[in-house]
């Protein structure tokens, strides 16, 4: 492995780390103070607002011009609301109220709040068009199924971001909004040929560069007729061919984490996946979030090898390091606002509501919340109606091993209203909602990604599109809960 200092410090302006806490420990900063071009901060760095802000002063203290990058969608991704809920909803709310200046104003409330806190890279908005309804990964992350209608929306997201001095990052490029499993977990494949991904996947990415966003997001997908067997990450066609060249993207193009197995198990390492996405063309390596100096110098390590031994060459990394720079120069000045605008968020979240029936038959009920699974990520974040209930009863139960007959007793001749988040995607799920509404007045709140289900003899349905805390209070609203 090399050495050599000159190749090291280009490396790490490469790369973003992570680190775990409140407070960035010692090698986090040394790191900076030699060149890494800065840390992605998840769930754990924050606590509150003003510890946030410290938080980021003290890498910036270092270094005036560190990349400082989190993943702030608002809606069910949130790391700045990740004890409460996003005040914010999240891309399919906006995007069933389909109103570009209403996402725009959101976006830029979120680059405000960003900005106070020090955040400069928004590794946000997802501009994947969800046209798989069972979607693991992006789901209610997607303004929509429709092309033209994500492509509007992710224009506005990314002009209401970056006037609050936020770098945007449109994700995930070449779109994984198709796909039926998890790259975190495995390698997806999307297997359509170049017209199909051209007419139903980049759209948006189209409108987001055009739009002025400051980077893009490379997925670990494969897309056979575009990467053979490589996912999109490591691909040169994909990158530099059809990004680069062909939607004439000229910022920084960021990777997605290098530690998920869509991307370190293909390569054989973090290191080697490192090396493969800046020889496609990537510039800015996010690691992921299981990090510790160690692994950072490893990845640096073996940047500069590959460069020494000729795998990858001396101008691309210096071309990738350059990059860096310039985003770090446009995004060194955020432009703080106010606060979060809560009501902003709220009256968004009521735009993305859908009722179908009639509430007013469900008056004081009990509300059942079922319990759900989470994808990584969204992280454990709370959901449901709870913050917003005056009075009213809630009970959390798992559908697979709860009968009607209990929830019926418990409600004690009163109205049921249940909530859950992609319900029809589990047979015992709804299974209950049908015999409970077979026999009581029921109604179904769906806080995930809707599809064509629909229950028998139930007196309402309500989609809110997302499961924010803002989406939570909207729903609340309808059924006059709160």
């Amino acid at each position: 492995m090399s050495h050599d200092p000159g190749l090291r410090r280009l490396a790490l302006r490469t790369l973003l780390a992570a680190f775990e806490g409140p407070a960035a420990p010692a090698w986090a900063l040394e790191l900076v103070a030699d060149g890494l071009a800065g840390h992605t901060l998840f769930g754990t760095n924050v606590v509150e607002t003003g510890q946030l802000a410290a938080l980021t002063a003290a890498l910036r203290s270092v270094r005036p011009d560190v990349l400082i990058a989190i993943d702030e969608e608002g809606g069910d991704v949130t790391r700045l609301g990740h004890r409460t809920g996003s005040p914010y909803p999240g891309n399919a709310a906006l995007g069933a109220a389909d109103d570009p200046d209403l996402t725009r104003r959101v976006y830029a409330a979120i680059g405000g709040d960003l900005a106070a806190a020090g955040v400069n890279l928004d590794l946000a908005p997802t501009v994947d068009v969800n046209t798989a309804d069972d979607n693991p990964i992006i789901g209610t992350r997607s303004f929509g199924a429709d092309p033209a209608l994500v492509a509007r929306h992710a224009a506005a997201a990314v002009t209401g971001l970056e006037s609050a001095g936020v770098a945007a990052c449109a994700k995930h490029f070449p779109g994984h909004g198709a796909t039926v499993s998890d790259s975190h977990l495995e390698l997806p494949t999307v297997d359509v040929s170049l017209d199909v991904l051209r007419e139903r996947d980049l759209p948006p990415f189209h409108a987001a560069v055009a739009a002025g966003a400051q980077t893009v997001m490379s997925a670990h997908i494969r897309v056979p007729a575009l990467t053979g067997d490589l996912p999109a990450t490591f691909s040169r066609a994909a990158l530099t061919g059809l990004l680069r060249d062909e939607l004439g993207f000229r910022g920084a193009i960021v990777t997605d984490a290098l530690e998920m197995r869509g991307a370190a198990a293909t390569a054989g390492s973090i290191p080697l996946a490192a090396v493969a996405a800046l020889g496609a063309g990537a510039d800015l390596l996010c690691i992921g979030a299981q990090v510790d100096r160690d692994l950072v110098e490893a990845v640096a390590a073996e940047i500069a090898a590959a460069v020494t031994d000729g795998r990858l060459p001396a101008s691309r990394l210096e071309g990738a390091a350059a990059r860096n720079a310039a985003l770090a120069a446009w995004a060194a000045a955020p432009r703080p606002t106010a606060g979060p605008d809560v009501a902003l968020g709220v009256a968004a979240a009521r735009s993305g509501v859908r009722v179908e029936g009639s509430p007013a038959e469900l008056a004081g009920p009990l509300v059942v919340q079922l319990v759900s699974g989470f994808s990584i990520a969204e992280g454990r974040v709370p959901w449901g109606l709870r913050p917003h209930l005056n009075g009213v009863e809630q009970i959390e139960v798992t559908a697979a091993g709860t009968s009607p007959e209990e929830i019926a007793a418990r409600a004690a001749g009163r109205p049921i209203v249940l909530t859950g988040r992609r319900i029809h995607s589990s047979p015992e799920a709804r299974d209950l909602v049908e015999k409970l509404a077979a026999a009581h007045p029921v109604g179904v709140v769906e806080m995930g990604w809707p599809s064509a289900w629909r229950p028998s003899g139930v007196k309402a349905f309500v989609v809110t599109h997302g499961a924010s805390l803002a989406n939570g209070r909207a729903a609340a609203e309808v059924l006059n809960l709160v």
